[in-house]
């Protein structure tokens, strides 16, 4: 396979949410493979560090500010990052939210707030990018689900309803856009630990109890999600869209341990 399946000179990622977390590596990875970027968070202070990373490695990363639920910051930090570069290829929806509480104690606020992040957020972010993508006849759209995506768990009813919106609205704009050149694809990473719920880690009985869910038997390791994004921003997922990549190691499966021998 020719390694150009997987190079990204010469394009340009906006990817959001890149304060930290799981945003970040997306960056990373994109980045050591040739893309320029744009990296987004509400305060572009806290991106000062990480643009200093990016740069270092020979990549350029602009630092914008990004409200995903505020119409005018999302048309804005759009337009600026076309105004710097000339153009967009690749969009990372990253930004997320969530509020862990069980369903009787979810408030109106909670749901609007994990609501209009995960989902409206990355419909408006999206059109904003596409009405840029589309004259060029070409862009890569990623979003990014969670198994939530394909799974409920209680506690996670406002998020579960967005991540399953995301892989719904993934679908619809892939048939919306594929016209135009335009992929639009969903990312779901599996259990991975990160700021929005370290604090379930602690847990030492609860990692327990996951890793005998998971047929890989461990929880996700962030570097578990370079390929499969570098995948879905290249030349080498052409042919690839509506589609939700689960990166859980296995967990949607179902199974949680082999079934015993039969005489």
């Amino acid at each position: 396979m020719e390694s150009k399946l997987f190079d990204l000179t010469g394009k340009v990622a906006i990817v959001t949410g890149t304060s930290r977390g799981l945003g970040q590596f997306f960056a990373r990875a994109l980045a050591r493979a040739g893309a320029d970027l744009v990296i987004t968070s509400r305060n572009p202070d806290t991106l000062r560090p990480f643009q200093s990373e990016i740069e270092a490695i020979g990549r350029p990363a602009l630092p914008l500010a990004l409200d995903v639920r505020n119409y005018e910051s999302i048309q804005k930090m759009v337009q600026c990052a076309v105004d710097h570069y000339g153009k967009i290829d690749i969009l990372v929806n990253n930004a997320g939210c969530n509020v862990r509480k069980p369903a009787l104690e979810v408030s109106w606020e909670d749901w609007n707030l994990v609501l209009d992040t995960n989902l409206r957020g990355t419909f408006f972010v999206s059109q904003a990018v596409a009405r840029h993508m589309i004259p060029k006849k070409y862009g890569r759209i990623i979003n990014i689900g969670s198994v939530t995506c394909v799974a409920g768990y209680a506690g996670l009813g406002p998020y579960g309803a967005s991540r399953g919106g995301v892989k719904q609205l993934t679908m619809s704009l892939a048939d919306d856009w594929g016209v135009h050149g335009i992929t639009v694809n969903c990312l779901a990473p599996g259990w991975f630990k990160t700021a929005q719920n370290a604090v379930l880690y602690e847990n030492r009985e609860w990692v327990e109890y996951l890793c005998d869910r998971i047929p890989l038997k461990r929880p996700g390791q962030p570097s578990d999600l370079d390929g499969a994004i570098v995948f879905l921003a290249s030349a080498a997922s052409e042919y690839m869209t509506a589609q939700t990549l689960l990166i859980d190691g296995g967990i949607s499966g179902g199974a949680t341990r082999a079934l015993p021998k039969t005489k």
